[in-house]
């Protein structure tokens, strides 16, 4: 162990101890937990939920907040200042909360009561921005359920008795939540219940007066049209989310979408027009606070737009440059991989490129890589996977290796 209470692995003492401490008890996580809400007096979240947090503690990703750490303690049999000892730094989630002098059962507390306070809303925004950092990694049926009980709670402040600034924050709040929401929605499959969600948060951030609510609003719809092969349905739901936000990061991935339908329909300046346009629009952009924050456009993801109309466009090399690119800043130094559905994209680039090179071997291996995983958006995905697919398909169909990988894809699509 190295000082400062960090494991030679890089996790901190505490983290360690709560896994060997359940470790030494034989428990699962899910026991664990299990044990957690049998010491609890008070409300916990969903077994699912906690087995969430609990992962991120014993990987040292995350830290309890004060009410966990004695309730760790308490059912392991000790003290908090033995099991948690004073810590220099804090992860950013529990920092912010600590800031806004919230934890998520005060909140909830303050969210059946009538306190509506400008603290309250702070860390429901807190909350809303931490659900949106989690959407690039975490399962999809747990954000869903998280984010609609989260939504569900907000929009039930709009029935209270508010100021129109703390009315337009509800709303605006609501209409983050929503769009989130909405994206998981369309990740799994549910086209109509995602076109819906959207919907409601484009008339959201209209009534709240933010142009960005409503641009991200927008992009979805640019988004879901593109997985949808409408690629003039992209344009039109570009440009128009484009007048809304013109300034704003929705507007840099509303050119990406524009960029990448016109790849589809084969016109190569109109792509180099809107990717140059996206590209600018990002460089006047100050550097974001969060880049895990799935409404914020992180200058990493210029790589990733670029991947895709560059293999549309048959740019093999420079495809196949922007994949890696992409793998490597969607990958942390520990390997872990922090944005799996932007790495699952490049792997099925890697996957085209490698067919039409004539190496069958290395494009299946690839394109099975690309489907592995929890976190996935299924339309993105399949998408991409049929460009794989169809090369393959097309060029060797009598190789047993496609053969297998193709019914792979389809078993996914059913």
């Amino acid at each position: 162990m190295s000082e400062r209470g960090i494991e030679d692995d890089g996790r901190p003492v505490w983290a360690s101890r709560l896994r060997a401490e359940r470790s030494a008890r034989g428990w699962s996580q899910g026991e664990a937990v299990r044990a957690l809400r049998a010491n609890s007096r008070d409300a916990l979240p969903s077994d699912s939920t906690l087995v969430r947090n609990w992962k991120r503690w014993e990987s040292g990703g995350s830290e309890p907040d004060a009410f966990y750490k004695a309730l760790i303690a308490e059912t392991f049999g000790t003290v908090t200042a033995a099991f948690f000892p004073p810590q220099v730094s804090r992860d950013a989630d529990s920092a912010l909360l600590s800031g806004a002098g919230m934890e998520t059962l005060e909140i909830l507390a303050r969210v059946r009561a009538s306190d509506v306070s400008p603290a309250t809303l702070d860390a429901l925004k807190i909350t809303a921005d931490r659900l949106c950092c989690e959407y690039p990694y975490a399962p999809s049926d747990q954000l869903y359920a998280e984010g609609h009980a989260w939504l569900r709670r907000v929009t039930s402040l709009m029935d209270r008795r508010l100021t129109l600034a703390q009315h337009r924050e509800v709303l605006t709040l609501s209409g983050w939540i929503a769009l989130l929401v909405g994206c998981v929605e369309y990740d799994m499959g549910r086209r109509k219940a995602a076109e819906g969600t959207r919907k409601a948060a484009l008339s959201l951030g209209e009534e709240a007066g933010n142009s960005a609510v409503s641009g991200w609003a927008y992009e979805m719809r640019a988004w879901y049209a593109l997985t949808q092969g409408d690629y003039r349905g992209v344009i039109a739901a570009a440009e128009a989310g484009q007048a809304v936000a013109s300034r704003d990061g929705a507007a840099v991935q509303l050119a990406a979408q524009k960029a990448k339908a016109w790849a589809r329909l084969g016109d190569r300046r109109q792509v180099e027009i809107s990717l140059d346009h996206g590209r600018r629009l990002l460089e006047a952009l100050p550097y974001p606070e969060d880049t895990d924050h799935h409404f914020v456009v992180d200058p990493a993801k210029f790589d990733f737009y670029a991947m895709d109309c560059y293999r549309i466009a048959g740019e093999d090399r420079l495809a196949e440059m922007y994949a890696h690119e992409v793998i490597k800043s969607s990958t942390d130094p520990n390997g872990e991989e922090r944005k799996p559905m932007r790495i699952a994209e490049a792997r099925v680039t890697l996957g085209v490129t490698a067919a039409r090179q004539g190496d069958v071997e290395a494009a299946v291996a690839h394109g099975r890589r690309a489907l592995q995983g929890d976190r996935r958006s299924l339309p993105s995905l399949l998408m991409c996977s049929r460009e794989l697919t169809s090369h393959l398909a097309k060029q060797y169909p009598k190789q047993p290796e496609v053969a297998s990988y193709l019914d792979q894809v389809r078993a996914i699509a059913v």
